[in-house]
């Protein structure tokens, strides 16, 4: 049997466990920081209704959410956004972000080929 270098015993998760305690804590603290952050700008960013849309989607399609977040805070960055957006100008934006998504994701297609299926000859009954 050959020996392709040292072992790590544990491997990465058990160097995660490592880390002392100190330093996971300044981690989560940073993360936690910058999630408070995140929401002050939001909160800057869109008026209630915005914001109570964006919870919405949050809870059903958490990853989008976070997406259209992130687009938000870049947009306000660069100076496309002017004042609170409302209900009506986030909608839109969601609107056009989800035709701009599938877009970018409509060259994806899955094909069945069903008569493959109707070949395999392992559930056919041998008499």
């Amino acid at each position: 049997m050959a020996n392709f270098g040292p072992k790590m015993p544990g491997g990465m998760s058990q160097m995660q466990n490592q880390m002392d305690p100190e330093s996971q804590k300044k981690i989560e603290e940073q993360k936690e920081e910058q999630v408070q952050m995140k929401n002050m700008m939001l909160a800057s960013l869109l008026d209630q209704e915005a914001r109570a849309r964006l919870n919405n989607l949050k809870l059903s399609k958490p990853d989008k959410a976070d997406a259209v977040e992130n687009i938000i805070i870049q947009m306000a960055q660069r100076g496309q956004i002017g004042g609170k957006l409302d209900d009506k100008t986030f909608t839109q934006l969601l609107e056009s972000l989800n035709q701009q998504m599938t877009r970018s994701t409509s060259g994806i297609k899955v094909n069945y080929d069903r008569r493959r299926n109707n070949l395999d000859s392992d559930s056919d009954e041998d008499y």
